[in-house]
């Protein structure tokens, strides 16, 4: 494959989801030529050689690739929720080590669940506490995969991403059907933080990062206004103009998740997550409250 000298290049790995296709929409409006890898798209992760060529005179490398977690945790969905990380990792760490001209910055998603349940005080990526069981577990992985590989050329930064919220899909969408049948009360005892970011902010963070080449390492990407579950559900509720949620204790919650084939950690975990190393670097969000972010995800 001929790199591409003229314009600018950026690769999204894992780019066919929500946020990657919201990147890559945003990216080509910005004027780049955009290469997605991914097991559904023209490049494929089993194409080694094309990946390396792809990656040469790129000018960014986005990794976004693994398996939804909204599944039941039985031993297949884990394993293939670590391959799909990690694995996929390995693989661009090793390419970029092959390349002639490697891209300056290697960004590569992690997750803000890496964290453990916290209703006490926020976590920074100073002072957080790392949590235990299996999405813990999974995310330490990930980040060691990542940071295993030292790139002399390669500036390496790995986003501790929260929900990501926007239009036209994403989490949001099960939220505002549960809304919509009368069921958008609190989930468990409501008190659980729900760390968040809309999907603008996540694209304008890595141009900021991409523009700022004396940072690296891990970054905290949720907006800086985390708000409780209850909260959170009443903002929807308002934004759809419906007075009353029926709530969904815990028992419940236990009995649909295994209905839908889904983990409750995803609605019951609080994940109270402040992104102090982007505040302390400048970074201004566009939508730091979950009232802005909300209004723009459901009325876009």
């Amino acid at each position: 494959m001929e790199a591409n000298h003229l314009g600018k290049k950026v690769v999204i790995a894992g780019g066919t989801g929500f946020i990657g296709k919201y990147f890559k929409s945003h990216f080509q409006k910005l004027g780049y030529t955009v290469y997605i890898i991914s097991r559904n798209a023209n490049i494929t992760w089993n194409q080694k050689d094309t990946i390396r060529d792809t990656l040469e005179h790129a000018d960014l490398l986005i990794n976004l690739a693994g398996k939804s977690v909204n599944c039941r945790y039985h031993r297949k969905n884990r394993k293939e929720i670590y391959q799909s990380r990690t694995g996929t990792t390995h693989i661009l760490g090793e390419a970029i080590q092959q390349c002639e001209h490697p891209p300056p910055l290697w960004v590569n998603a992690s997750t803000a669940t890496i964290y453990r349940h916290a209703e006490d005080r926020p976590m920074t990526e100073e002072n957080g506490e790392l949590g235990t069981g299996f999405s813990v577990d999974v995310a330490e992985k990930w980040e060691q995969a990542f940071f295993q590989f030292s790139l002399s050329e390669t500036r390496q930064v790995a986003l501790r991403i929260a929900i990501v919220l926007g239009p036209n899909g994403g989490v949001l969408t099960p939220y505002k059907q549960l809304v919509k049948f009368g069921l958008g009360g609190k989930q468990g005892s409501g008190k659980q933080m729900f760390s968040f970011i809309h999907v603008e902010d996540l694209f304008q963070i890595v141009l900021f990062l991409q523009d700022k080449k004396e940072l690296h390492g891990i970054f905290n990407c949720s907006a800086p206004h985390p708000v409780n579950n209850k909260e959170f559900m009443q903002t929807i509720r308002q934004s759809m103009n419906r007075q009353f949620g029926l709530p969904a204790p815990k028992p419940l919650l236990e009995l649909g998740a295994l209905l839908i084939r889904t983990e409750t950690e995803l609605m019951l975990k609080s994940r109270w997550v402040v992104p102090q190393r982007l505040t302390d670097a400048g970074f201004s969000f566009r939508f730091p409250t979950i009232e802005q972010t909300i209004q723009d995800a459901i009325e876009t």
